[in-house]
């Protein structure tokens, strides 16, 4: 019976080559771009759950509340004294391990990097975390100070071949450091990708970072910390203790002081939700998003319906041409159910063909996939052993789901209708499967409609900010890290920059715009004679200095720059227009000289700056406060405005004079263009996905219309042979036969335009600056569906209208 069936399914595509084709190779398409955007999501969801105990591990994070109860800032990074704190107070946690993130300097020979991907390690980090060892040994490699472990990518970059186990490195050029490990690289699929573990033990030196500090010190908020807990326990059970727990250890003798816990929080998270799941102030790396994944699902759904589709309205509309077959086969006693099983079998065995031609096109299109994601995505047919039986099953079913209505159509023709050759005139017999056939192109071109404009208005939400004026110059803007050392001879090395026409200005600062405000010291407080107002938000801090503000452009709106002719501007504050109105000041003039108290520091306001966008237009502009600090070690940027006519010459002048200054370290710049460029990567990215896979979903509905549009001309030929007898003119026949697919498509946009809006509206909603949803885009997207549709039809539609009447006549 099955070989029967399969003699029949072979025949059958030799004898409708046309509509075979179409029909497996929209499938394969469908199943192709499902089997990508499967094997991206498993590995969007696999992340962290590699470790042996990822559901037992947590992060702790932390939050501050205004006075008002707002979230004013939430990190994924704590307090170093939290993590031993909880430990002793909460016997339970099994583990605890603090990381701290620190870019660092390491030479060896010849041989200097700056390596950012360096972590202060506890030793407790391999009792957490699953992180083979290749060499050394993970119970004391971290034990004593100024020792550390390579991955084994770091190791082969410093020491080629030879076992780095024992020798030495010089860490910042400042320590000397010995190698007691090497570990096994991150996968991919890791939250974090540590290159070097520093001993935590090494953080107890003095001169680095002192023993009290990690005691005591609960302002510094830089430390990934991390637990491991029992089996099933329930962590309910310790954050319903945090408050008493932070009242504790942060509260003060003075019984009418403010608890912590009401300006203060400490939650814990899961491990395996950090990277889709955690949007926080701080991450170690940027992480994904669960409603990118959401939305990934949702168009490999679309387009694997549409593939569906395509396929129902061929069959259908192919059951004219087999209805003889039918007929003939039912007059031999054959059984409706035998007839259902039959093109069932045949829908199923056309999928199955689809699957191995969407398998050769997914070994294809996955090079491009990868370099897309920058993920090294594989099919997994061996990784993964349910890999075949979910594709066989996958294949099966959409098989059956796709040939369910065309098999009881089929089978449901009536012999003698059939023979006496009513079905193929009587268009009353016909209707109700033409108006299926209505629904499912409307269902795949609103599907279509949707994609474009979709993706229409995220272009213009990256074009709006990409453009959007930030509120300072940041074209031709270097960026470079500022070292301690330079700082004894730094007017030396500003001098010497700005002795070259190709640059404009040298700027210092403890952040650059492009990254998070992360340093706050609550608000300000108005010094008001006896009385004191406080500022209704928190401020955020930036240390800068006299050059950074004119480097960058910034518009003051009132008062003046830090300058060094005032002895006093080291304890003077520069404030944002938004910081000036939480502190009530409504007349910016007004609030030049006032004293203000901000944290531990008291001085006078010398100026007013207009609000620009510091961090990404993810994030509204909020009250900022910059200080002048009398250390240099308050610096971490230099910013040097290049001239752009002479950008060339101006990098390496840069650079001759860095090395002359600075010849222990390497030269690495970025552009601050390209760092905003970097923020709005996943925005860019989910553009390009939405722009290539509505070209396949809509490629995919043209395949279908095509093949339909083919089968109507096919249907209608006597009925176009009599009305070219009659006079009918080619522009005419071919308005005539393209009209009923029109109208579907403009029902379509009909449907597509209330879901996109809806869509787009909470995509947009991620933004604090965004576009309005302008209508030209439903427009436009309505349109272009138009005039691809009528291009699909109209071949076969011009193919006909020109076919001579005597010859279609004379074959009906």
């Amino acid at each position: 019976m099955l070989s029967n069936y399969l003699k029949i399914v072979l025949r059958n595509i030799a004898k409708y080559k046309g509509f075979s084709f179409i029909n497996i190779f929209g499938l394969a398409l469908g199943l192709a771009c499902c089997l990508l955007i499967s094997m991206y999501v498993r590995d969007e969801l696999s992340y962290d759950r590699y470790h042996e105990n990822s559901s037992r591990i947590y992060r702790v994070t932390r939050d501050w509340v205004s006075n008002e109860g707002k979230v004013d800032l939430h990190l994924g990074h704590v307090a170093p004294p939290f993590g031993p704190l909880l430990q002793n107070d909460f016997p339970d946690i099994e583990a605890v391990a603090r990381l701290l993130e620190s870019g660092t300097l390491f030479r060896y020979d010849e041989k200097a990097f700056n390596e950012d991907n360096v972590f202060i390690a506890e030793p407790s980090i391999f009792k957490i975390f699953t992180i083979p060892v290749l060499s050394g040994n993970p119970d004391n490699a971290l034990d004593e100070p100024f020792s550390v472990m390579l991955s084994d990518k770091i190791a082969a970059k410093y020491f080629g071949n030879e076992n780095p186990v024992g020798k030495v490195l010089r860490m910042d050029n400042q320590y000397t450091v010995k190698v007691t490990g090497v570990f096994a690289s991150f996968p991919s699929n890791s939250h974090f990708h540590p290159d070097v573990f520093v001993s935590f033990a090494t953080l107890n030196d003095e001169n680095i970072y002192g023993r009290e500090g990690l005691r005591t010190n609960f302002g510094n908020n830089s430390f990934a910390t991390y637990l491991l807990f029992p089996k099933n326990y329930p962590t309910e059970r310790l954050t319903s203790q945090f408050p008493a727990f932070i009242d504790k250890h942060m509260g003060s003798n003075d019984q009418n002081a403010t608890k912590p816990s009401t300006y203060t929080h400490l939650y814990l998270q899961k491990l395996t939700d950090i990277h889709l799941h955690s949007h926080l102030d701080s991450e170690i790396e940027p992480n994904g998003n669960i409603t990118t994944v959401y939305i990934l699902i949702a168009i490999a759904v679309f387009i694997l319906i549409i593939a569906c589709i395509n396929f129902m309205n061929l069959s259908t509309a192919l059951a004219v041409k087999r209805a003889k077959e039918v007929g003939i086969r039912k007059v031999m006693g054959v059984t409706k159910s035998s007839l259902v099983t039959q093109f069932l079998s045949e829908s199923v065995v056309f999928a199955l063909i689809s699957l191995v031609l969407a398998i050769g096109i997914v070994h294809l299109g996955l090079p491009a996939l990868n370099t897309f994601t920058g993920r090294t995505l594989t099919m997994g047919y061996l990784q993964y052993w349910y890999t075949i039986p979910a594709l066989l099953l996958l294949t099966i079913v959409v098989g059956l789901l796709a040939g369910s209505y065309p098999a009881v159509y089929l089978s449901s023709f009536q012999p003698v209708s059939i023979l006496k050759g009513k079905l193929l005139s009587g268009a009353k017999n016909q209707r109700g499967g033409i108006t299926l056939r209505q629904v499912l192109v409307v269902g795949q071109f609103a599907i279509s409609i949707i994609l474009m404009i979709c993706t229409g208005v995220m272009f213009n939400q990256l074009q709006y900010i990409q453009n959007k004026s930030l509120g300072f110059e940041k074209e031709h803007m270097v960026t470079l890290p500022f070292y301690d050392e330079l700082g004894p001879q730094y007017e030396a090395f500003k001098n010497e920059l700005t002795s070259s026409a190709a640059v404009n200005k040298v700027g210092r600062s403890s952040r650059i715009p492009s990254g998070r405000l992360l340093d706050s010291q609550g608000g300000a407080i108005l010094l008001s004679g006896d009385s004191t107002v406080p500022a209704s938000a928190t401020l955020k801090d930036v240390s800068i200095d006299q050059d950074f503000i004119p480097t960058y452009k910034i518009d003051m709106v009132a008062g003046r720059n830090f300058s060094k002719d005032y002895s006093t501007d080291t304890t003077a504050f520069i404030v944002n227009v938004s910081a000036a109105k939480s502190m009530g000041f409504t007349d910016l003039k007004e609030a030049i000289g006032k004293q203000i108290q901000y944290g531990n520091r008291k001085g006078q306001l010398v100026g007013v700056v207009q609000d620009f966008n510091f961090e990404s237009v993810h994030q509204s502009i909020v009250p900022m406060i910059f200080v002048m600090p009398s250390q240099e070690t308050r610096y971490n940027n230099l910013s040097i405005k290049v001239n752009g006519a002479n950008l060339k010459e101006g990098l390496t002048h840069i650079e001759k004079v860095w090395n002359r200054f600075l010849p222990q370290r390497p030269y690495e710049y970025s552009f601050l263009d390209e760092r905003f460029g970097l923020l709005y990567e996943r925005e860019q990215k989910q553009s390009q996905l939405f722009t290539t896979f509505s070209v396949l979903a809509i490629l995919i509905g043209c395949l279908g219309l095509f093949g339909l549009a083919s089968f109507t001309a096919l249907q209608r030929t006597k009925e176009i042979g009599v009305r070219k007898v009659l006079g009918a003119s080619v522009t005419g026949i071919v308005g005539l036969l393209s009209k009923e697919f029109l109208k579907l498509v403009l029902v379509a946009n009909l449907i597509a335009w209330p879901v996109a809006w809806y869509a787009m509206s909470l995509w947009l909603d991620d933004f604090a600056y965004k576009i309005s949803i302008n209508p030209l885009t439903f427009v436009l997207a309505a349109i272009l569906a138009l005039l691809i549709a009528l291009l699909t039809v109209s071949y076969q539609s011009i193919k006909a209208a020109l076919t001579n009447p005597v010859t279609s006549l004379r074959s009906e």
